[in-house]
């Protein structure tokens, strides 16, 4: 990376890690509540060690000029590389700090295994898997067991989705003036999928976080409240901590639970209704919800090509997915599992119900076709190529059919998603659906294989595949390949693929360019 270039993104990455310890030292208050000291140490001490660490960058290179179009993609690859390594030190820091007979009492009583999950971040690799999947709203884990991990580490994992979920980008536009405005527009286009819905970027950034928390604050009561009634009998502490977490990796589309068998340990399909809420409304572009808002139209939800395609995508994936399992008689009570774990994977939520490991090869080759590699709208929280791309790419494919019976002179417009596009301004969109699709597949493809070779004899290609999407699409589902005894070639494919499928694998290809060969082109 160039010398004039690295001022410009350690500046950056400074400020993202001034937001970062802020993040870290929240789940230290709940520490101290839970009277769990020694997790609440860890998060502390982090909490300076980043700060610190922060305040230093973007000190020392206060001064470094502004952003530049070939800055932009390199910063975003850059700082969200630094959140995760910074972000894996509060893991690695409680598991080395507490002690051995403290980590054992955080196992619940009549748990049935003896080792707490807090062990396996002793290892740093762990920690930043552990780290990159939370803030990449990935929800692949190391911890076997997370309901020995303690409340601290569990609404961090949470807290982290949730932050992640939005984007630290755009929280730093939101706190952060930028010297110019094209700064600010070029990085929030580095890291959002998403529309402007002000004129201005910061603007747009605050009301993108004013949405975001508006809709956390409802889901979080209707979570407590529904709980209560689906669960009478659960511990209203724990009602409330799990509505919080809940709501916050639900909304996030990241998918970390604070039960160890995730949503089936509540044995409760009531509480697997209430759950399909925060995922669906996760999985809806918050420039939709700020049309709604301003237009108080309710019309705009079958307006919006985006939330119709996913509104039928629900209801007929849905459908077709428990038919799948019904048909070759899989899974008891195909409806209610083929329901959940679809939502759950078009959303790219990752919350499961069921042995995804016992399915046979169709229903999961459907799921990574049809749900995890397409995801849910632009402008969410979601992973997937995005649904609006491939809206694009079937409206692309439809139109070169028809300009074959087209004569040579007949101009006639595209509409896409409102949107009226020539032919030239539909063959551009075009492309880039196309594009980011075949570098999805390719990174899925290459990880498969690397997969196929390193995995257990008890799993199939079928399963690698999965595996691979599930961490390329940032959604979390699993066969049961990721585990902390995983070959540490795998788990390092998968935090790159985690890393690269959030920035939708641009940011992270200039990066290495950028690191290889600077930025002039």
């Amino acid at each position: 990376m160039k010398y004039n270039t690295l001022p410009i993104v350690l500046k950056q990455v400074g400020s993202l890690l001034i937001l970062l310890s802020i993040v870290v030292a929240v789940p230290g208050i709940v520490s101290l509540l839970y009277h769990e000291w020694y997790e609440a140490a860890g998060f502390f001490i982090s909490f300076l060690v980043i700060l610190l660490i922060g305040i230093a960058l973007n000190q020392t290179f206060k001064k470094a000029g502004d952003i530049q179009y070939n800055h932009a993609m390199v910063v975003a690859a850059s700082g969200w590389l630094a959140i995760t390594v910074m972000g894996a030190i509060p893991f690695w820091a409680i598991a080395h700090i507490m002690p051995a007979d403290i980590m054992k009492g955080l196992i619940p009583a009549n748990a049935g295994y003896h080792l707490s999950s807090l062990e396996y971040f002793k290892n740093p690799l762990h920690c930043f898997f552990e780290s990159m999947s939370a803030y990449t709203t990935t929800g692949l884990s190391m911890a076997v067991h997370v309901s020995s991990v303690g409340k601290g580490i569990l609404f961090y994992r949470s807290l982290a989705q949730w932050v992640g979920g939005a984007g630290f980008i755009v929280m730093v536009l939101a706190v952060f003036r930028q010297k110019t405005g094209r700064g600010a527009l070029l990085l929030y286009s580095s890291e959002s999928t998403g529309e402007r819905l002000k004129p201005k970027v910061i603007e747009t950034a605050r009301v993108i976080w004013k949405i975001y928390l508006s809709l956390t604050l409802f889901t979080i009561v209707f979570l407590i409240a529904g709980t209560l009634f689906a669960l009478p009998g659960y511990p209203l502490t724990d009602t409330i901590f799990d509505a919080i977490s809940n709501a916050m990796t639900g909304l996030s589309t990241g998918g970390f639970s604070t039960l160890d068998d995730s949503i089936s340990g509540y044995h409760s399909t009531v509480m697997e209704g209430l759950l399909l809420l925060p995922m669906i409304l996760g999985s809806l572009s918050i420039p939709f919800y700020y049309k709604v808002w301003t237009s108080k139209k309710i019309s705009e939800v079958w307006k919006d090509a985006q939330t119709r395609a996913l509104i039928l995508s629900f209801f007929f994936g849905s459908i077709i997915l428990s038919l799948l399992l019904l048909n070759n008689n899989i899974v008891k009570e195909p409806f209610r599992k083929g329901i959940f774990q679809f939502v759950s994977a078009i959303s790219t939520t990752g919350w499961q119900t069921a042995d995804i490991s016992s399915w046979n090869w169709s229903s999961i080759i459907y799921v990574v076709v049809a749900a995890m590699f397409i995801g849910g709208a632009a402008g969410a929280t979601v992973g997937g190529i995005k649904i609006i791309r491939g809206l694009t790419i079937a409206k692309g494919v439809i139109w070169e059919l028809n300009k074959v019976f087209l004569s040579e002179n007949t101009i006639r417009r595209i509409q896409l998603n409102g949107r009226s596009l020539t032919p030239d301004e539909m063959n551009e969109e075009f492309s880039k659906a196309v594009t980011i699709a075949i570098l999805f597949f390719l990174f899925i493809f290459i990880s498969s294989l690397v997969t196929y070779a390193y995995m257990g004899n008890e799993f199939s290609y079928f399963d690698s595949l999965f595996e691979s999407t599930s961490a390329q699409c940032t959604v979390g589902l699993s066969t049961g390949i990721t585990s902390p005894s995983m070959p540490p070639v795998l788990e390092v494919f998968y935090i790159i693929q985690m890393w690269a499928g959030r920035l939708e694998v641009i940011p992270v290809l200039a990066f290495f360019r950028a690191l290889f060969f600077g930025v002039k082109p």
